[in-house]
């Protein structure tokens, strides 16, 4: 109840006076959430993020990338750095991960997801600097040693050798990312239509890193949506399949190091499978 007040609190504050709460989500990892209703805007999200970090992405990713978008993303209606929050206009519907649907439905649901991930990559000119496969392959440096004694000396010398194989496509071109593109945040209306929401991780970086995850966790079970989602975001370049190959390695380790010093299992390698494009 306490965090439905303030969250409340602030929506009153810097939108609305007679905002009313709706409902509350503890969000991700940390992030707090609440839905209003308000009367110019109807209903709106207002969310606290964990860090400034994280709040300034969100606000510049809304600012800058996210208008490319459309209606197929919430609007930012208004944001503070204290607290670090933003109240955004609400996407109907409910998570794509979420929603049973049939075959024919997920499918299309999963070509409108590769048109706007193909729509926000574009949203900004690409950059060559920094050079983000070296900052990979310091950062993974850094998950290896938070791993500790879960990663085996066989796994440290292998991920290595991949982060090595990732700097050698130096240059590579980076591009407007989300960087958490899963069904969690693709919202399905009641109309079948996809909205993209969670802009907290968004920054310039590779772009197949935002398709690691649907195609080591998604695709390898369902080459139907695999072949659904390349049909609007365009078919995958032989150095976009080598980034993938060596960024599943990767966020294999960020998972294993984040679960170091919990009793949760280590992820199954088998998440490292996935279908070619």
């Amino acid at each position: 109840m306490a965090d439905v007040n303030v969250h409340l609190a602030l929506c009153q504050r810097l939108l609305d006076d007679d905002a009313k709460p709706v409902t509350s989500h503890p969000g991700h990892a940390g992030t707090r959430v609440l839905r209003a209703s308000t009367a110019a805007h109807g209903d709106v999200i207002v969310k606290i993020h964990r860090s400034l970090e994280r709040h300034h992405r969100e606000v510049h990713a809304y600012r800058t990338w996210v208008p490319a978008l459309g209606d197929r993303a919430p609007q930012l209606l208004t944001t503070t750095d204290d607290p670090p929050a933003i109240v955004i206009t609400a996407a109907a519907g409910v998570p794509l991960a979420e929603r049973k649907l049939g075959p024919g439905a997920e499918q299309n649901a999963y070509r409108q997801a590769g048109h706007l991930l193909k729509t926000l990559h574009a949203a900004g000119p690409p950059r060559l600097e920094p050079d983000w496969t070296a900052w990979l392959a310091e950062r993974a440096e850094h998950w290896i040693h938070q791993a500790g004694d879960r990663m085996t000396a066989a796994r440290r010398t292998e991920v290595r050798a991949h982060m090595q194989a990732l700097r050698d496509l130096a240059p590579l071109p980076a591009l407007p990312c989300h960087l958490d593109f899963m069904p969690r945040n693709m919202i399905y209306g009641d109309d079948g239509v996809v909205r993209l929401i969670d802009f907290e991780h968004s920054r310039y970086d590779l772009p197949a890193r935002d398709l690691v995850r649907l195609a080591t966790r998604v695709w390898p079970h369902r080459p139907d949506l695999h072949a659904s989602f390349l049909h609007t975001y365009g078919q995958l370049s032989t150095v976009d399949d080598a980034v993938l190959e060596h960024c599943a390695h990767f966020d294999f380790l960020t998972s294993l190091a984040r679960q170091a010093g919990t009793n949760a299992q280590p992820i199954p390698e088998s998440v490292l499978s996935r279908p070619s494009s």
